[in-house]
């Protein structure tokens, strides 16, 4: 059994009943019923061997009809109850894993985007894949352990019954188990959580490394790679082991501990029927009691290292279900329709890392108008933008859309309102049409092809399955600029009020961008635009350019003025040789 001398033990399991488990106290009710005729009819099985040995030895002619007859009653009843249980059992296990891994997902998907970016995608995702795997490997042990309980109490009031002098002897045995299968327990389970972050730590360097398979080759880092990912696996070799070794003295020592009991019991009876006190039927029953509960109690021993280990993956999901909310804390008004101006008021950020941010920023995007932030890289121009969104929460000040603090709007109807083209345009893996409507969901084919169109994609007609094409993961069938496109027509299908491009044109061919510039002037009448960009070729029709350095503006003004100007943003342009 779990060790209930572990501080977590006990309120995890009650934690997993409340919070879980305990939504399918119907089935939970029927496996009970299943485990008990299981249990019962297996305890029936020496009764009935004592019976027939004690009819053999009279001759009874009752044996040839009496005990088949009853044995296969039994069975019978054991394989529909042990069917049962199996299926009842296993919903309720899928059942309650897949109730936590909705508990957690929900919780990181809301979280804070600072969150998601401080462990591995693939740390993460071991949560819901090796943890999940180990919780329910665990809680299958658990509900067969019980099984197992009420199994050997079967066979001990069978072995009772048919001799109560020979029980004593098992009775003294087989408790001795007890403390080392505990002291093996807590050990595999501090041997689990290590292995388990060796697992998340290994996932995430070939992640990485797979993802990087370009950069890899191109220079030559076939054997530093190799090399890495030795080390990740003699780490995880070491935590398996460490592991297996705890394991693998569970099953010697119960094995040494039963063959103890039956060769106590044999010697005893031996001794006993010498002295011709008990016959031969007895004596058959009670072993084949015994044998027959080496098997559950083997088990039970072994349960424990599944349960610690599952404990100990249930702890880790809970670890990141019971991190303090750091989602941004959704106001209660709904934002009104309204021409999307966006003011900062000396608006201050510095990321969780310590990385600085922004600092003391203040300027006013109006409606209609497109205002630019250019800067050299880390001036704070795309944390500007993230701000918006709410992706991060600015630590001073204040962000308005519309003369609305933004932290008084729900985060729905913010968000509806704005829409954002990043560096990174990556789609998800599904088809061309459900990337471009993921910002409209209800979007007709119709407007999907023609914000494809406006956005330049022609490339998506000339496909095999044209629309139908599925992307690949991350978008990775398609090229940089084809994903780009598809990214800015999704932008364009949900027709925001703020438009949010954060170097969206970067990797466009020269006439893709002047066709894509051309939809975007469209898209910006009437809406608020804000570009970063660090091409500064295009942001001569920027209605308003505002140059950062170290998180504030220290410029701003339309192009050429800031060009007469001869300040930083002159020599930004010189330096790309644009003049």
């Amino acid at each position: 059994m779990a060790d209930p001398s572990h501080p977590a033990t006990l309120p995890l399991v009650r934690r997993l009943w409340r919070d879980h488990v305990r939504h399918f106290r119907g089935r939970i009710a029927l496996i009970i019923i299943a485990t008990l005729l299981m249990s019962g009819t297996t305890a029936l099985y020496p009764a009935l061997i004592d019976r027939a040995f004690t009819m053999f030895a009279k001759r009874d002619p009752r044996i040839l009809y009496q005990v088949p007859a009853i044995v296969l009653a039994v069975t019978l009843v054991k394989a529909i109850a042990q069917y049962a249980q199996t299926i009842l059992t296993q919903q309720v296990v899928l059942g309650t894993i897949k109730r936590l891994q909705s508990a957690m997902f929900a919780h990181l998907t809301n979280a804070e985007l600072a969150r998601l970016e401080r462990e591995p995608p693939a740390a993460l995702a071991a949560r819901f894949t090796t943890d999940a795997t180990i919780i329910r490997e665990a809680m299958s042990r658990a509900v067969n352990g019980i099984a197992d309980a009420f199994t050997l109490i079967g066979l001990v009031i069978t072995m009772i019954w048919i001799d109560w002098e020979l029980s004593l002897i098992a009775a003294v045995l087989y408790p001795l188990a007890g403390l080392p299968v505990q002291k093996i327990g807590r050990r595999i389970r501090r041997a689990s959580g290590g292995m388990q972050e060796r697992m998340g730590e290994a996932a995430s360097l070939l992640t990485e490394s797979f993802a990087q398979a370009r950069t890899v080759r191109a220079y030559g880092l076939e054997q530093p790679e190799q090399h890495r990912a030795n080390q990740a696996f003699d780490q995880l070799y070491t935590a398996l082991l460490r592991m297996i070794r705890g394991r693998a003295a569970l099953d010697p020592m119960l094995e040494v501990l039963g063959g103890v009991a039956i060769a106590a019991v044999i010697g005893f009876a031996g001794w006993r029927n010498a002295a011709g006190a008990a016959g031969i039927g007895n004596f058959t029953g009670f072993v084949a009691a015994l044998l027959i509960a080496s098997r559950p109690l083997r088990a039970l021993g072994t349960m424990n290292a599944a349960i610690q280990e599952g404990l100990a993956g249930l702890n880790r999901v809970y670890a990141v279900i019971d991190e303090p909310a750091t989602a941004p804390a959704t106001g209660t008004i709904t934002l009104p329709q309204g021409p999307g101006r966006v003011t900062f008021e000396h608006v201050a950020f510095a990321y969780p890392d310590g990385r600085p941010g922004l600092v003391d920023l203040s300027f006013t995007a109006e409606p209609g108008r497109t205002l630019a932030l250019v800067g050299a890289s880390g001036a704070g121009k795309s944390t500007a933008l993230a701000l918006i969104p709410r992706l991060y929460d600015a630590q001073h000040g204040r962000i308005l859309i519309d003369d609305i603090d933004i932290t008084r709007l729900t985060l729905t109807s913010l968000r509806a309102a704005i829409a954002y083209v990043g560096q990174d345009s990556l789609l998800f893996d599904d088809t061309i049409a459900a990337n471009i409507a993921m910002g409209r969901p209800n979007a007709s084919r119709t407007a999907i092809e023609a914000a494809a169109h406006a956005a330049a994609a022609h490339f998506v007609t000339t496909l095999p399955e044209g629309f139908e094409t599925r992307v690949g993961v991350n978008g990775q069938r398609l090229s940089g600029g084809q994903r780009q496109r598809i990214a800015i027509a999704r932008a364009l299908l949900r027709d925001p009020r703020i438009l949010l491009l954060d170097e969206a044109t970067s990797a466009l061919d020269a006439e893709s961008e002047a066709l894509v510039q051309q939809a975007l002037t469209r898209l910006r009448t009437g809406r608020t635009t804000l570009v970063v960009a660090h091409r500064l070729a295009t942001v001569r029709d920027a209605d308003h350019i505002a140059v950062l350095n170290a998180g504030q503006i220290i410029e701003s003004g339309t192009y050429a003025s800031l060009l007469n100007e001869k300040g930083t943003f002159a020599r930004l342009v010189r330096a790309q040789a644009l003049t």
